[in-house]
């Protein structure tokens, strides 16, 4: 999710977890558009390899050309997965003709896995799968077999369905119907998105929709022991907001106010734990202008102490090979 996660949020959540229990990420998508994106690039946005779970690194564009010699590079500098986005529904991937977009054009979307398979088979020798996320539909859910076997035709590994449309954006009500109505129309393994709040969510997803594995983006923001589902406490809340903060602070790249920042972007969504018990206790934390203070009160719940450096199945055996159950 573009602007909402990074290397440092996913090494964090990673770090919570086993390979059991987690079994692999993506990077935020990388939009491939006038020039094919650079090892150096790629990395940056990858990350440090500092766990056992694989990060597949996701890809969005409408060059087929370029996304091929950018998936190359990928390869190039270890990445055990691809991925290729066509659901994001923000304006400027509509605009470029890419993500969601593509949903429109079942053919081209063909094309685009086709050329990032073949460009991934000759860089690994084909040992790094491909894998491709859509939607359920650009403004409905009546062709999502199509999209889901275009995908498949194209020589994807791996599909992942979000169910909702387009045209829905991140509603409130989800259809899972839909995903089992696109796992019942291909033969590879399917991965179902949407609508996973809770860590009994997963199951109930796979059970009702035949998906071999289930996917969870915006719940991991809130909770980011979902995949575990373990109930954490209020100090360990706290805990992974003061690392998550200091973590990017100590990269550089972002200040103070922008890693404060972006402790309330996840704080918008938190269900975890008791740290924000109301929606009252959530505008207390959103309102607070002064970052220092901010995290001087999430500091409050260790004793005041500085954490960085405190705490550092499914997917992980399709990628090494093993056929899903």
């Amino acid at each position: 999710m573009e602007g909402v996660t990074d290397p440092v949020f996913r090494r964090l959540v990673l770090g919570l977890h086993g390979p059991d229990q987690l079994g692999g990420a993506f990077t935020e998508f990388l939009r491939v558009s006038v020039h094919r994106r650079t090892e150096k690039d790629i990395q940056r946005h990858l990350g440090p390899i500092t766990s056992p779970i694989p990060v597949g690194v996701q890809l969005m564009g409408s060059d087929a050309q370029l996304l091929a010699e950018t998936a190359r590079a990928a390869v190039r500098i270890g990445a055990p997965l691809l991925d290729l986005n066509f659901g994001c529904p923000a304006k400027g991937a509509l605009q470029g003709c890419a993500g969601a977009s593509l949903l429109q054009d079942p053919l081209a979307m063909e094309r685009l896995v086709a050329a990032v398979r073949q460009a991934v088979d000759d860089e690994s020798g084909g040992t790094v799968p491909t894998s491709a996320k859509i939607r359920a539909g650009y403004e409905h859910a009546e062709r999502v077999e199509d999209l889901a076997r275009a995908v498949e035709a194209g020589g994807a590994d791996l599909l992942t369905v979000h169910c909702r449309t387009r045209a829905e954006g991140y509603c409130k009500e989800v259809d899972w119907s839909r995903l089992a109505r696109a796992a019942a129309s291909v033969s590879i393994p399917v991965c179902g998105n949407g609508g996973i709040e809770r860590y009994a969510d997963f199951e109930a997803l796979r059970e009702q929709t035949g998906c071999a594995f289930a996917m969870v983006g915006r719940g991991a923001l809130g909770d980011p022991w979902i995949f575990a589902g373990r109930q954490a406490t209020t100090e360990a809340c706290a805990r992974f907001l003061v690392e998550y903060a200091e973590a990017m602070l100590e990269t550089g790249n972002v200040t103070l106010r922008g890693a404060a920042g972006r402790v309330k972007q996840l704080l918008r969504l938190w269900t975890a734990g008791d740290l924000v018990p109301t929606e009252a206790a959530r505008q207390s934390w959103l309102s607070e202008s002064d970052p220092a203070r901010l995290l001087a009160r999430l500091r409050e719940y260790l004793g005041g102490e500085s954490v960085l450096g405190a705490a550092a199945s499914g997917l992980h055996d399709f990628l090494d090979g093993a056929q899903p159950a």
